[in-house]
């Protein structure tokens, strides 16, 4: 008599996992839908590549696009596939740090202040529309889209266009007042690369600002949001936030200084005032920082609000503890406890299964006993 061994648990397991992914990617073909093309995604979805990039720490617009259409518009997922990525990179060389006084300023504005040197530049946004949904989108197609970009550029005063400039900081007025104290007073100064080195707390402010660099948006949002409705202690004034280019440089074996290119990048510095001590009786401000990759001002402004808020120290309030805002905004790895949920546990939940049984069967026979000794007395 003779049978056929079984395949190994191995083989059926990879087998599962490339049946499954199949049938996710028929998912997104069924629909009969044309694929949308990177360079479209690129050029339309700027604002969630820029998301993406930020998040994952990898400046590549269209290897976020990649992942972005692979993982079906889930940005977590998109961000993990890009980590993954940027994980198997060979580091040949370290940049020196940008300098954004030398942005080629897009968008610049400030609220603290109405009339800055060169003047606001509101630049591409939407802060001052109504969030209504726009039903021509509906009805979009490469015709009308190529007419309407052509409308916009025949409308173009080309005698009153100015080059992309750059401009010095708004903060710096403040700090030729000597009004603004440096955020590093107390602090370690050296860079930290947090790629490299492991969390100790407490966490020096470059290594919580880079960490906040590449949180998740939505949960340096929250946190930051708690923090401006009294859980943080700060509520800011926009000093200035602005988008632009900035070129990147690194030295190579020569030590000759090359330019490798320019990053698109969002910058705020928000201003808070700071309360008077006894010890200390003059008042005085203090800038709170952001800085992330592409278009994200609600990113770079929330990392503001917490960078000041953490270095309050202490644990009074979630924005305030360096270890609840740095753990709790890691995107991927929250993404990825989370989704781990999901994978297998049989063993441990049937060996809880079995502890509780056995404790229910103890109580049980407990009560059965003292219900036994209760009839036999009476």
């Amino acid at each position: 008599m003779f049978s056929t061994p079984s395949p190994a648990p191995v083989q059926v397991t990879q087998k599962v996992i490339a049946a499954a992914e199949r049938v996710a990617r028929f998912e997104r073909l069924r629909r009969g839908t044309t694929p949308i093309a990177i360079a479209s995604l690129r050029g339309q979805f700027r604002a969630v590549i820029d998301q993406v990039m930020g998040e994952a720490g990898l400046y590549a617009p269209e290897h976020a696009a990649l992942a972005l259409a692979q993982a079906e518009g889930d940005t977590h997922e998109a961000v993990v596939i890009l980590r993954s990525f940027r994980a198997i990179l060979v580091r040949r060389y370290t940049s020196a740090v940008i300098d954004t006084t030398g942005m080629f300023v897009e968008r610049r504005i400030s609220s603290a202040f109405r009339e800055i040197p060169g003047g606001q530049i509101l630049g591409p946004t939407r802060d001052y529309s109504q969030r209504l949904l726009d039903a021509r989108l509906a009805t979009e197609t490469a015709a009308t889209a190529d007419a309407a970009a052509t409308a916009f550029d025949a409308g173009l005063d080309r005698k009153t266009l100015k080059p992309l400039r750059t401009f010095g900081k708004v903060t710096s007025l403040l700090r030729a007042e000597g009004l603004l104290r440096p955020a590093t007073e107390d602090e370690e100064t050296r860079v930290h690369d947090i790629t490299r080195e492991p969390i100790r707390f407490p966490f020096p402010r470059s290594a919580r600002l880079q960490s906040l660099a590449r949180a998740e948006t939505g949960a340096i949002m929250a946190l930051a949001y708690s923090g401006m409705r009294g859980q943080g202690g700060d509520h800011p004034t926009i000093g200035e936030v602005r988008v632009g280019r900035v070129a990147v440089r690194v030295t190579d074996a020569r030590g000759r200084s090359r330019h490798l290119g320019s990053v698109r990048v969002t910058e705020a510095e928000n201003i808070s005032k700071i309360k008077v001590k006894k010890k200390d009786p003059v008042p005085y401000m203090s800038l709170g920082y952001g800085l992330c990759f592409g278009q994200n001002e609600t990113k770079a402004i929330c990392m503001g609000i917490l960078d000041r808020s953490m270095r309050l120290g202490g644990d009074g309030a979630p924005a305030i503890s360096q270890e609840f805002v740095i753990y709790h905004t890691e995107g991927a790895d929250s993404w990825g406890s989370v989704n781990s949920l999901k994978l297998p546990a049989h063993v441990e939940f049937a060996s809880d299964l079995n502890l509780i049984r056995a404790a229910v069967e103890r109580k049980l026979a407990r009560d059965a006993d003292k219900a036994a000794a209760t009839s036999s007395q009476s």
